[in-house]
């Protein structure tokens, strides 16, 4: 739609481009701040809050269908306040509404679409809505709210004692803990989550299949303590036919959200950075682990990707790349037979490129069109070309559809998503020792401190040179995590007392002493209808699973006995859920693991600190902690192991005792491998 001549509403002046996208609409939409709550209470109107984000297809449909529909919107803003939500800079107002739905009993999803009284409780909501029906249901909530008020009110009511309930209270936890820890329960965790395995294409259930690469960081742990070959063998399925699919771009590097079969092939096309960060962060593990050529390449491809098209001048990642370009769903990313082969001179290449990525002139996907994907690897194709020849057809591909009008971008800049991203180059650069990948990481550290950071307080967003939004305890708790993961490539200390200093920020102002976990809000955060805790791990960990983990480290890295004091009540507390459906808490039986054999401390002290380092990174040992120095420091575990002059010396540390020092990595590893 060309809005040049469009009249604008006031979302014009907004900088997210979810409501940016909205601005034209016939709408008299309001971000959700106080103008518009005071003008519903004002004027006795119920609000309707349309909830998306700028990448989602769907929300796209609506708009175009409802939104930019001149007598639905008239009829909106006539009858009711209308507020648009980014999802991603406000995912507190998120939270809050899409737990309404389901208290509803409805499927949730975006576009997120909730009918509030004046005063913001919930009475009525959904998802995406045809526009037959949205214009039918607008005016049947209009007229029920003038004529069965008081229905609306109990029911309302009902969904803000629903919503406040405690989530200690709604799972049952009250009074509750559980400290025991052993292989036995480790074990009843694996088979809650191992009856669900696609066995033959790899994930865990059906279609539409998410990444979640929480779920597989916990299995490579759980690998790793039982020696389960069965357990290895599904996380390469999971990870080769992602790799190999549709969900991954097979030219330009990077992932899409999720596939919408159960084959991987066929994805919603957005690509968003937090599900990009966190599986390189898996690969770059799985990798350590396998030596699988595919996922190194899936690292570098990723990274590569990231650093193209998703980073600011002044190395910021930007959030998303849209599913659409020129208002279909992947086109940027599809192709004809013909398209396919007039990008290949040679014959023989155009036989071959077009078999390793089942290009066909009736098309795999809609409308003759083509999604690259290989479900075979190069060996199997039996045509006698391998790693570089694949690389040299991609490049070819990859400059020819360099001239097609890209999907659109969502610039704003995220602080927990970035965050992901620093902590998955962390990690990359932990395996693969890649110099360029920790300049990155180092220069989106300084990017957050210095521009999204005020004192010990992070901001959520940064668009246009400008932070504007509170953090939430996501925000705190992935940067504090890729804090301490920069630390142990990097071993600039500033990193770890950041970490601390953000650490004691979040105990003074998100931690709940009766409950002994995390508020999702700052006690200083505007009051909403609820203040939630986040305990569930999702397509992202929940962020107190997050904060158990940091503090967990921090205790080791530090020395600090109350810092792993609140591990042990946090965890103690999930672990009655734990056996039950680890599928959802992955993250904290990521920690369970490491209470079931001592965490190793492995210190460098001496000139060849970078080297060690690598050594040590580099082989798959994920019950670990790394600290070093070249010279001297007060960082607890460095003190009175001030380094020499002839010789780098590491030293092996559990349980509060540490082993006699060693100037080898081979000696290190069987100090390590022989207490495991």
């Amino acid at each position: 739609m060309e809005y040049s001549n469009q009249p604008t509403n006031r979302l014009i002046h907004e900088s997210s481009p979810y409501l940016l996208q909205h601005a034209y609409n016939p709408v008299d939409w309001f971000a959700w701040g106080e103008e518009a709550l005071q003008k519903a209470k004002n004027e006795d109107k119920p609000i309707i809050v349309s909830i998306g984000y700028s990448a989602c297809h769907w929300c796209h449909v609506m708009e175009k269908e409802s939104f930019e529909h001149k007598g639905i919107g008239q009829y909106m803003s006539e009858h009711f306040v209308c507020i648009k939500v980014d999802r991603e800079e406000r995912p507190d107002i998120d939270q809050i509404y899409m737990d309404a739905v389901h208290a509803m009993g409805l499927h949730g999803g975006w576009p997120l679409n909730v009918f509030l009284m004046p005063d913001t409780r919930p009475f009525y909501g959904g998802t995406y809505f045809p526009p037959k029906n949205w214009a039918q249901l607008i005016q049947q909530i209009a007229q029920a709210f003038h004529h069965n008020r008081q229905q609306l009110e109990e029911s309302a009511e009902g969904f803000r004692e629903a919503l406040n309930e405690s989530e200690i209270v709604k799972y049952g936890l009250e009074g509750k803990k559980d400290n025991l820890f052993s292989i036995s329960g480790l074990e009843e965790m694996y088979a809650s989550i191992e009856k669900k395995f696609d066995t033959e294409l790899g994930g865990v259930g059906h279609a539409p299949k998410f990444p979640m690469p929480n779920i597989y960081l916990f299995l490579l742990r759980y690998y790793h303590l039982t020696n389960n070959q069965s357990t290895l063998q599904q996380i390469n399925l999971t990870l080769e036919k992602m790799a190999k699919g549709g969900i991954y771009d097979q030219i330009g590097g990077g992932f899409a959200r999720y596939s919408v079969d159960a084959e991987w092939f066929a994805p919603h096309f957005e690509k968003m950075l937090y599900d990009n960060g966190q599986l390189v962060s898996l690969y770059s593990e799985a990798y350590s682990l396998t030596k699988n050529q595919l996922y190194k390449d899936i690292v570098y491809e990723t990274i590569a990707f990231v650093k193209r098209e998703l980073t600011s001048e002044e190395y910021g990642f930007y959030s998303a790349l849209d599913a659409d370009s020129e208002g279909i769903e992947g086109k940027y990313y599809v192709w004809t037979e013909k398209e396919f082969d007039e990008v290949f001179d040679n014959d023989d290449d155009k036989i071959k490129a077009k078999k390793y990525f089942q290009i066909s002139a009736e098309g795999n996907w809609e409308h003759g069109l083509n999604i690259l994907h290989l479900y075979t690897s190069t060996e199997e194709l039996g045509d006698g070309f391998g790693h570089e020849e694949v690389q040299s057809w991609k490049k070819k591909l990859f400059e020819a559809r360099k001239s097609r009008i890209r999907p659109s971008l969502d610039d704003k800049i995220l602080c927990s998503w970035n965050a992901l991203m620093l902590k998955g180059i962390c990690d990359a650069y932990a395996t693969f020792g890649e110099k360029e990948f920790l300049e990155l990481a180092l220069r989106n550290a300084q990017f957050i401190h210095q521009k999204m950071t005020s004192e010990h307080r992070l901001f959520r967003n940064y668009k246009n040179g400008k932070a504007s939004l509170a953090a939430y305890l996501e925000d705190y708790a992935l940067v504090i995590e890729a804090y301490i993961a920069l630390y142990q490539v990097s071993f600039e200390e500033k990193w770890l007392y950041q970490a601390n200093h953000l650490t004691q920020y979040t105990i003074q102002h998100f931690y709940d002493p009766s409950e002994e976990l995390f508020f999702y809000t700052d006690d200083s955060s505007e009051r909403l209808i609820a203040r939630k805790k986040e305990i569930f791990d999702n397509v992202i960990s929940s962020s107190n699973s997050v904060m158990a983990n940091n503090l967990y480290k921090l205790s080791l890295l530090l020395d600090n006995r109350a810092y792993r004091g609140f591990v042990d009540a946090m965890l103690a507390k999930i672990n009655i859920l734990l056996k039950k459906e680890v599928r959802y808490l992955a993250n904290w039986a990521c920690l369970y693991t490491y209470f079931l054999k001592p965490t190793v401390e492995v210190v460098i002290s001496g000139n060849e600190l970078e080297i060690f380092a690598q050594a040590i990174h580099n082989e798959y040992f994920p019950n670990k902690i790394v600290a070093g120095t070249k010279q001297k420091s007060n960082l607890p575990l460095l003190e009175m192991r001030e380094a020499r002059t002839d010789k780098t010396m590491i030293y092996v540390c559990m349980n509060k005792a540490c082993l006699l020092p060693v100037s080898t990595v081979a000696e290190a590893w069987k100090q390590i491998l022989q207490k495991d």
